[in-house]
């Protein structure tokens, strides 16, 4: 096989990993606050939000240290011990304890904070200049496919249940374990790419999974570079960005299927709704990644169009959203909301708004993580980490006022946060738009 067929069979394969790992990871974050709402057990006290923010919050300090031990051991075991800790928080919802929530939960915020700086160095070792935008799209597209499985299992197993059985959470929560254990173990196909023909003075600054030094030297190093990637400009404008990406995670994620899960008016299929949400939402990522990711429509014209039509399409979600859903719905007991918006709820709209929110993540994360890996390609696995850092801080932050916010208030964060990111990531656009000039004329 040929050096670029078997980098772009690891993107492949790198993408069904995270699409089983997440098929599960992400049902369970999409269910989890109302299937806790539903346990039969008094004695457990936990909550889905609290959980998840908890999660983000251990995985914004991990990664300080996520790229240390991706130079270690390596991308390829770090994914896999990631995916275990994926796993084993999966299965705290078969028999469920309030402790063993909440280690799980720390357990993961860790692995997430590693399992994703080291995707962010295998694919980038992976592409080149010519070839990342195509990546990330395949890569995109095949994880966004994690909404479809899992979600349509939740829709017709759920279908007419008012009160979420402790039967039905097991036989759910153990299929979804073992689908993610099936993820972790496909990272193991991944073979080392051919080293790339570059200069002596590039090779020495390539990224630390691959440079040829001592262990604790290469941790050293990951971690220098991560702290002084985190101050130059071009991070600093893009945070702000990279910012409203985890206040949006965290509301497609968990929070708006929650809120569809507790409007009463939309009848006993209220909660298998929430599996169909999350159709709707991995149809519209799918649909995103693969025209503006695979197809890399955005190359003649840049990714600043991209962007934008991501964010309009999210605020005109936000404001359907707004006129449909029960302000309290957030919040709403395990017997929803009878409260009413603006207009008469519509399942039709909700599910509508849904796609949006998928179509203009896709549409959003494909140029980021696109701009991200151009930018900083010879220090992949510390940039991926200020990355992510920043993202889930965010979440963290986003999932711990879910609690206690109503659910216009949210909104307004994300409109606001989504625009002072639009901007900066404009000013970032151009300054890779003049860097590829310059390196152009020096060329000439």
């Amino acid at each position: 096989m040929s050096p670029e067929g078997k980098t772009l069979l690891n993107i492949v394969i790198l993408g069904f990993g995270f699409m089983f790992m997440f098929t599960a990871f992400s049902t369970c974050g999409n269910i989890e606050q109302t299937v806790i709402k539903s346990f039969n057990s008094t004695g457990f006290s936990g909550s889905g939000y609290t959980s998840m923010s908890i999660i983000y919050g251990v995985f914004s300090a991990s990664n300080l240290i996520a790229p240390s031990v991706v130079a270690v051991i390596g991308p390829q075991l770090s994914m896999f011990f990631s995916g275990l800790a994926y796993s084993g928080y999966i299965a705290t919802f078969i028999q469920p304890f309030t402790w063993s929530f909440y280690t799980a939960s720390v357990v993961v915020g860790i692995a997430a904070a590693i399992l994703w700086t080291a995707q962010g160095n295998l694919l980038t070792i992976n592409s080149t200049d010519a070839t990342i935008g195509r990546n990330y799209g395949i890569f995109w597209s095949l994880l966004q496919f994690s909404f479809l499985f899992g979600n349509m299992y939740i829709y017709f197993a759920w279908h007419g249940h008012v009160h979420i059985l402790d039967k039905d959470r097991q036989t759910v929560f153990i299929a979804l374990t073992v689908i993610s254990l099936i993820g972790s173990f496909l990272f193991f196909l991944i073979q080392k790419p051919e080293p790339k023909s570059i200069s002596s003075d590039s090779s020495e600054s390539a990224s630390v999974v691959v440079v040829p030094q001592g262990l604790s030297s290469q941790a050293l190093d990951a971690f220098r570079k991560a702290l002084q990637l985190s101050v130059t400009k071009e991070m600093l404008l893009l945070s702000i960005f990279i910012a409203y990406t985890g206040l949006e995670l965290t509301f497609y994620s968990g929070v708006y299927g929650t809120c569809i899960g507790a409007m009463t008016q939309f009848g006993d299929n209220a909660k298998s709704l929430i599996g169909l949400s999350g159709i709707f939402i991995g149809i519209g990522e799918i649909l995103g990644g693969g025209m503006f990711g695979i197809l890399n429509k955005c190359n003649r014209f840049g990714r600043s169009p991209v962007v934008l039509l991501g964010l309009i399409t999210h605020f005109v979600a936000f404001y359907l959203i707004f006129l449909n859903i029960a302000s309290d719905a957030p919040l709403a007991p395990e017997e929803g909301t009878n409260l009413q918006a603006f207009i008469t709820p519509s399942v039709e709209l909700a599910l509508l708004c849904s796609f949006l929110l998928g179509l203009g993540d896709s549409c959003i994360n494909t140029q980021l993580l696109s701009i991200v890996g151009y930018m900083f390609q010879e220090d992949s696995a510390p940039t991926f980490a200020v990355f992510y850092l920043v993202q889930s801080i965010m979440a963290a932050l986003a999932f711990f006022y879910s609690n206690y916010l109503l659910l216009h208030w949210q909104l307004l964060i994300m409109v606001l946060v989504g625009f002072l990111g639009t901007l900066s990531f404009f000013i970032a656009e151009g300054m890779v738009v003049s860097r590829r000039r310059d390196t152009d004329n020096n060329s000439i």
